[in-house]
């Protein structure tokens, strides 16, 4: 029987089956039909096309107030006591100080919400205050991105704080040797204590959960924690490979057919201590 090159037989499984090639041919074979099959895999499914223009104005309308971040300088004004209005910082604690009142919660409120507060409080020295809050600077806000990602660190924004895809696009991406399914958010709670919550980030880069790209808070950390794999070889570098100094060798006969044959060992170098 004539046998067909491994490209044509491999055109078709029904077209030549694989006993007819060569049995030196098989391993190739099987590689070029495993590398074929793994080059027309996907993990991301079918999406809908992105559209050729941006979100309608309709969706930027929905989004959530501006609330008010630590650093931001706000603009108290009394429309009929000019002489009370002043510019005041968010103080690391989340309060703020004006002439008349001497503390205020401000962080996490929105302006509107903060003036009803500061009015209040003014109707005890004025008659019907008519007062309003300004943002007039924002603070930039500041997220961490660590672990096993390739340019880790702080990064800063100013206006609405990044979304977990792009913070990791912001570090590089993810490390080879990085779990990408333990990715986790490092966040300060109540009393200023960390809470850690866990995202969808393998959702999330194989496209199959839009929501799963979380918004992050500010002063965020999120961590990309290694592969077991990753920390079996660390464990392996830092006990064995530095100290005791494996070295792999092998040994081969010159002239076999000779009746006493030379033994030559080839062995790796050690290192000089």
């Amino acid at each position: 029987m004539r046998q067909l090159p491994i490209r044509q037989a491999l055109r078709s499984k029904t077209e030549m089956p694989c006993a007819t090639l060569p049995r030196r041919t098989w391993p190739a074979a099987v590689s070029i039909a495993s590398a074929l099959a793994l080059t027309a895999c996907s993990v991301v499914p079918s999406l809908p096309p992105a559209p050729p223009e941006p979100a309608p104005a309709s969706y930027v309308a929905n989004l959530p107030p501006y609330r008010i971040q630590i650093g931001d300088v706000l603009e108290v004004r009394l429309l009929l006591n000019p002489e009370l209005n002043e510019e005041v910082s968010v103080r690391p604690d989340g309060h703020i100080s004006t002439t008349v009142v001497p503390d205020a919660v401000a962080y996490g409120r929105t302006p509107a919400d903060l003036a009803d507060t500061l009015r209040q409080a003014y109707a005890k020295e004025l008659q019907r205050p008519r007062l309003s809050v300004v943002v007039k600077s924002f603070a930039p806000t500041r997220v961490y991105v660590g672990g096993e990602v390739n340019t880790p660190g702080e990064f800063i924004t100013v206006g609405p704080t990044l979304t977990l895809s792009q913070a990791i696009a912001r570090a590089g991406g993810v490390k080879l040797s990085g779990d990408e399914g333990s990715v986790f958010v490092i966040r300060r709670g109540p009393g200023d204590r960390p809470e850690f919550l866990s995202t969808s980030w393998n959702a999330l880069r194989t496209g199959n959960d839009p929501i799963a790209d979380i918004r992050l808070a500010p002063y965020d950390v999120v961590y990309v924690p290694k592969l077991g794999i990753a920390e079996v070889y660390k464990w392996y570098n830092q006990y064995i490979q530095q100290f005791a100094n494996p070295s792999f060798g092998f040994s081969y006969l010159l002239n076999p057919t000779a009746t006493a044959g030379t033994v030559i060992t080839n062995s790796a170098p050690t290192p000089a201590r």
